[in-house]
């Protein structure tokens, strides 16, 4: 079976993506230290694109199975690992050489990185001091010998290999030391500098510097460190006990990732291949699964490199408050008059805050629910609800544990809240709750009032300053009831549910949006005019991608804006040639869902929390709503149409992984998100 070329494989569109935030990294006119983060961000994604799509291709290309074929668009499984080990091999050298030019480019605004053999000898006293009082106690060397098997080690940690050598035997001995990177002891930490001068060191270099106090009772005339990581398959599987809890299940799986098989060990190029031997044999790893590196590993920590130069930094503005929302006055009272669209991170989250917190004390308010998948670590939300409960609120909480890489900090916001006297619910084995509601129930003139709350981004204050997300407040009471709806299947999954306003996955979603496609298509065979205009992290379903593809065929305009992985190939003749993708990748992360249709000119809308992926659509409960205000509609189409106008940081994806960005068409030059920050800032 050849590759399918209308459709793009999802690993190398998602390749393709993290080489976008790379381009950030790459480009001059982004503040220096925000492109250092940009590195940190693409360093983040491309160990949890190692630890879950290569590994999962991995396991594929074991399995002798033809059905293999269909996940992967046509290539066989070892022909893809293959790929996306070239592609990411090739995005590690830009990386390698962007980082050596900002650091370049920092040296010159009197920002220096320095390493251990560069140090004046003030800063050695305060290097060997720092390792005394913060370093020492975390480190306990683990001695390597070819003979003995080696413990077990976690992964997406930093290791020095430790080589030491006499001159005059042949025999040297070996060691690895983790790296100790916590609250305690930074990555990276400031000197003692020059006037005027910053000079910063990595904690990795300290540790190098005394190397003699952590093996003095050897002997050796060599002594060398070099790092090292590697990666674990992060494959999370949930077995069939029923006689086990869900979140005792989940706390087992744990266990079971952090024993995964090692996928990827990357290694400084000047580790000496004697020692390089002595630890791929021991992970048992081969030399397709390793990846030559420079001296400095896990630079995701670029992310939380000291803000030492605010004039390098970016300078976001403040979030607005909404217009409709004046500072003291009632949330509900508000949304009860009208419904209100909240845009982060250009408006406040602190009104969700509010909401929730006015919903806390109102003694009106007998019942709030809410579905969790990821939280702020100290979060407000968590703490509102508690105080809610603690305030006689019937508080019910869906908390989806399997958010990936957050699944413990689930458990312990599960239990805090089961503590504070929440009801607390975790879902179902085979489906995630993915959907963004809240539900407040308050008596009103002796019977219930809902005030409902339908978001595209997590309830988490600390992403929702760089992520852009939509939220609804309304109290139209078809979309209350299709909530309460919602709500009573999560509370039951064997009730039985339907909706009239809401659009809800797995059982209605995906039918509404193909039914809406096909209408635009019968539209425009009518001589009507017909458009699609939509905005998703990720499209890869391909049942809709082939919906578009008929849409487009029938000449119905389609525009899209897709941050990450795209299966669909614009622009084919034949196929697709009337619809066009574009990407954007910013300062903040395009993270908000949106879907338009013409409908002959009676535009329908929807905001909603799920991407056209197979897994939002049949393995999640997803939701979305439709707008029904007029002027929340216009204030949407003016956004998707603001976006599509960027010809500063919108990227064409007509041609997979080239990434070229959009052609100016007009001299006047839009930034999208300062430009819709300025919209936004107008309405006040």
């Amino acid at each position: 079976m050849k590759s399918d070329r209308s459709l793009n494989n999802r690993e190398l569109s998602w390749l393709a993506f993290n080489n976008r935030v790379l381009q950030e990294a790459q480009d001059c006119s982004v503040p220096l230290m925000e492109r250092l983060r940009f590195l940190g961000i693409f360093s983040n994604n491309l160990d949890e694109f190692i630890k879950v799509r290569l590994a999962n291709m991995m396991r594929m290309e074991r399995i002798k199975d033809d059905r293999v074929l269909k996940l992967t668009n046509g290539y066989p499984a070892a022909e893809l690992v293959t790929m996306m080990n070239e592609s990411m091999e090739l995005s590690q050298k830009t990386f390698q050489e962007t980082y050596k030019s900002i650091l370049s480019e920092l040296e010159e605004k009197g920002i220096r990185m320095v390493n251990e053999k560069e140090l004046t000898s003030k800063q050695k006293e305060y290097c060997r001091n720092y390792f005394t009082k913060e370093i020492s106690q975390w480190l306990v060397p683990l001695m390597l010998r070819k003979t003995t098997k080696l413990p077990f080690l976690p992964d997406g940690k930093i290791y020095l290999g430790v080589k030491m050598q006499n001159r005059t035997s042949k025999n040297a001995k070996y060691a690895i030391l983790r790296v100790p990177v916590n609250k305690g002891c930074p990555r990276f930490i400031e000197l003692p500098s020059e006037r005027g001068k910053k000079d910063i060191i990595f904690i990795d270099d300290i540790i190098r510097l005394c190397l003699d106090e952590i093996f003095f009772i050897f002997h050796y005339d060599e002594i060398s460190a070099h790092a090292f990581c590697f990666l674990r398959d992060a494959q999370l599987t949930i077995d069939d006990d029923v006689s086990k809890s869900l979140i005792e299940k989940l706390e087992e799986s744990l266990e079971d990732r952090f024993q995964g098989n090692p996928v990827r060990l990357s290694y400084d190029k000047e580790m000496p291949s004697d020692l390089l031997d002595i630890i791929t044999s021991k992970l048992k790893l081969t030399k397709r699964e390793t990846a030559e590196g420079g001296r400095y590993h896990m630079l995701r920590d670029l992310m939380k490199f000291p803000r030492v130069n605010p004039e390098l930094e970016n300078k976001n503005p403040d979030p607005l408050p909404h217009p409709e929302i004046k500072e003291g006055s009632s949330l509900l009272e508000i949304i009860r008059s009208k419904d209100i669209l909240l845009y982060y991170p250009y408006h406040t989250f602190n009104h969700l805050i509010d909401f929730l917190r006015e919903a806390a004390i109102d003694p009106k308010v007998k019942k709030i629910f809410i579905t969790l998948y990821r939280t702020a670590e100290r979060s407000k939300v968590i703490n509102a609800l508690i105080y809610a409960a603690k305030n006689g609120k019937e508080v019910i909480v869906l908390e989806e544990l399997m958010a990936r890489f957050d699944e413990e900090k689930n458990v312990e916001n599960s239990d805090l809240l089961q503590k504070a006297g929440v009801k607390v619910i975790h879902g179902f084995k085979d489906i995630k709750v993915h959907s963004k509601l809240i539900l407040i129930e308050r008596k009103e003139k002796s019977q219930n009032r809902g005030y409902l709350y339908v978001g595209t981004g997590n309830f988490n204050e600390a992403t929702a300053r760089i992520y852009t997300d939509f939220g609804l407040f309304t109290t139209d009471q078809q979309a209350i009831a299709d909530a309460r709806a919602v709500f009573r299947f999560l509370l039951d999954a064997h009730r039985h549910f339907t909706c009239k306003r809401l659009v809800v996955s797995p059982y209605y979603m995906r039918k509404q949006f193909e039914d809406l496609i096909e209408q635009e298509i019968k539209n425009k065979q009518t001589g009507k005019k017909a458009a699609i205009y939509a905005k998703f992290n990720s499209l890869t379903d391909t049942q809709m991608i082939r919906k578009l593809y008929k849409a487009s065929q029938a000449g119905v305009e389609v525009r899209l804006i897709v941050r990450g992985a795209c299966c669909l190939q614009p622009q084919v003749k034949g196929l697709s040639e009337y619809i066009k993708v574009i990407s954007i990748v910013d300062k903040y992360l395009e993270h908000a869902r949106l879907v338009i249709f013409h409908q002959g000119g009676e535009e329908q809308t929807f905001i909603l929390s799920a991407d056209w992926m197979t897994r939002n659509l049949d393995y999640r409960v997803e939701v979305g709503i439709p707008i029904l205000d007029a002027k929340i509609k216009k204030t949407l189409r003016d956004i998707f149409d603001i976006q599509w106008s960027d010809n500063v940081k919108a990227r064409d994806l007509t041609l997979l992984g080239e990434n070229r960005y959009v052609k100016k068409q007009s001299k006047k030059v839009i930034r999208s998100q300062v430009a819709l920050y300025d919209y936004l800032n107008q309405e006040k």
